[in-house]
């Protein structure tokens, strides 16, 4: 039996409807609150075989509900460990702390417990260390928390710690550092809410650069690591590194809006943050903007997937490429 985490997520989802396609026996945890319409949308954009969503074993848990996990372990003997909180709001630290951190701690605890043969773990880029200039970045850094010191970073840098701690106690680890993942099916978080925000109309654009790759990318990856005798490795995965404006550009005329045309230069994000911050503060809303997003989009990194077109021998669907087909859905919603 194969258990996912996070599966009511993109990631995950896209990883159940692959599992079922190849008629895997698939157990998937959910909160409460989870609504499953997104995760049933991406099955119907690969399959018209309405068995396949019912194949999937959900059973009701939390990655910090303990008990519930114990049952949901079961019989399993893979799993893959998507879920998390992903948050650039300060005051979401702790929380995020908690479910990224000591949530992955239980699921590692159970896999040792229950003598689990592999897991896999989706991390992030953000675990991996930059370096100064125009190198490019691999997997063989060392992460610097002084550098590195905000919040999403930290605590999913302390998941892999926790998965390292599988590893050492037995069970086979690989753990996957995905950059930006572009896919479809959840319009209002991740890139889904690029395309939302740009079909509403986007002037601004920046000329930051970073790591982008298509979910079905990370999804084939994943599963192809934890059929291979690959363990105890990272990867990253990244299938270009090109700008903001560049994506921002093929998402509008994939979608048929309008081009961004505005740059926004580190002078503006960095009143624009401190604006919706005293906003923010006064009503009690949410910030859309903080100091670390306005920072980072204008950074340019370049990642390398070297590691990984070796490991398994693949090759990345280019960024183009995977928003023409997320655009072709994002256009039938």
């Amino acid at each position: 039996m194969i258990l996912v985490t996070g599966g009511t997520g993109l990631v995950g989802a896209h990883l159940l409807c692959r599992l079922a396609m190849q008629k895997k026996r698939v157990r998937a945890i959910h909160r409460a609150s989870s609504d499953l319409t997104a995760v049933k949308r991406i099955f119907s954009y690969y399959t018209d075989d309405d068995s396949l969503f019912e194949s999937v074993d959900w059973v009701e848990a939390d990655v910090m509900d303990v008990p519930a996990l114990e049952e949901a372990f079961n019989q399993v003997s893979h799993v893959y460990h998507v879920a998390a909180m992903v948050s650039f709001n300060p005051k979401d630290y702790r929380t995020m702390r908690a479910v990224n951190i000591e949530g992955t701690a239980n699921i590692v605890n159970l896999c040792v417990a229950n003598k689990v043969e592999k897991l896999c773990y989706v991390s992030s880029i953000a675990t991996i260390e930059k370096k100064v200039g125009e190198s490019v970045i691999d997997e063989s850094g060392e992460w610097d928390a002084e550098k590195n010191n905000y919040g999403y970073a930290i605590s999913k840098y302390g998941a892999e710690m926790e998965v390292w701690r599988a590893s050492q106690e037995g069970v086979g680890v690989v753990i996957v550092n995905p950059g930006v993942i572009i896919g479809g099916g959840f319009w209002n978080s991740g890139s889904g809410e690029m395309f939302r925000t740009i079909a509403k109309g986007l002037p601004f654009y920046s000329n930051g650069v970073t790591g982008f790759v298509g979910v079905n990318d990370v999804v084939k990856i994943m599963m192809g690591l934890m059929e291979s005798s690959i363990v105890a490795e990272r990867f990253i995965l990244v299938s270009e590194n090109v700008s903001f404006k560049q994506v921002f550009s093929e998402i509008a005329a994939g979608i048929h809006k309008k081009k961004p045309s505005i740059e926004v230069l580190p002078f503006m994000s960095a009143i624009a943050w401190r604006m919706n911050w005293l906003w923010c503060a006064l009503t009690g809303k949410k910030p859309v903007l903080t100091k670390q997003t306005a920072s980072s989009i204008h950074n340019k990194h370049q990642y390398s997937s070297q590691k990984i077109k070796e490991a398994l021998g693949i090759e990345f669907q280019s960024v183009n490429a995977v928003i023409s087909e997320v655009s072709i859905q994002f256009n039938k919603k």
